[in-house]
């Protein structure tokens, strides 16, 4: 299921999340006539999807869930105080650069990116405590902006004591897995993510 939600700059936060927020709760209510398992649900997204994703899966711990049983977060974007550094503005990343990604999180938070203070859930990598979240696969290529700050994360969760696993993809540009999809690349990339989630999947059958 694909979750839609507002899009800044004309709807900033906490629009998406709230979007995806009640996404989740209908398909939790509606899980029977859906045929889905309500226990064995992942939540997942790519770039600023999988921020959104992240942000949903703290959301959902905070307010005693229920929580999906992985989160899935390909490239995700999750810190906006990358784009708080301007000298990243002279590197000029293939698909998203810094100058977009400032663009981005300003539209998105209503403020400056890299302000001292964001909302609750607006950031992902702003949340000091990461202790109990689901497990996580996370992606990021070697040659993106987005690739510290994922890793970052990745390291934080691992800190925490959530079962995480981190993928880095050699010479691979932002969100890759989506516009080379058909190439060799991708199709090893998505694989190992299939099998990664369907593994968590069934150990709660």
């Amino acid at each position: 299921m694909s979750a839609e939600y507002r899009l800044a700059p004309e709807s900033p936060y906490p629009a998406a999340l709230d979007d995806v927020s009640a996404v989740w709760k209908w398909m939790r209510v509606n899980a029977a006539g859906l045929g889905v398992d309500p226990d064995r649900v992942a939540v997942g997204g790519e770039s600023a999807g999988g921020g959104i994703a992240a942000s949903l899966v703290q959301r959902l711990h905070d307010t005693g869930g229920p929580e999906p049983v992985p989160q899935w977060l390909f490239a995700p974007m999750l810190d906006d105080r990358t784009a708080a550094r301007r000298e990243l503005d002279e590197l000029d990343h293939f698909v998203w650069n810094n100058r977009s990604n400032r663009f981005g999180w300003t539209s998105y938070l209503g403020q400056t990116a890299g302000a001292a203070e964001v909302p609750a859930y607006a950031v992902p990598a702003r949340r000091a405590d990461l202790t109990g979240l689901p497990p996580a696969w996370l992606y990021a290529g070697d040659i993106e902006l987005f690739h510290d700050e994922i890793v970052e994360y990745a390291g934080r969760l691992r800190t925490a004591g959530v079962d995480t696993t981190l993928t880095i993809v050699p010479g691979a540009a932002h969100g890759f897995e989506n516009w080379a999809a058909t190439t060799p690349l991708a199709a090893a990339l998505l694989d190992e993510a299939r099998i990664w989630l369907d593994g968590r999947l069934r150990e709660r059958a």
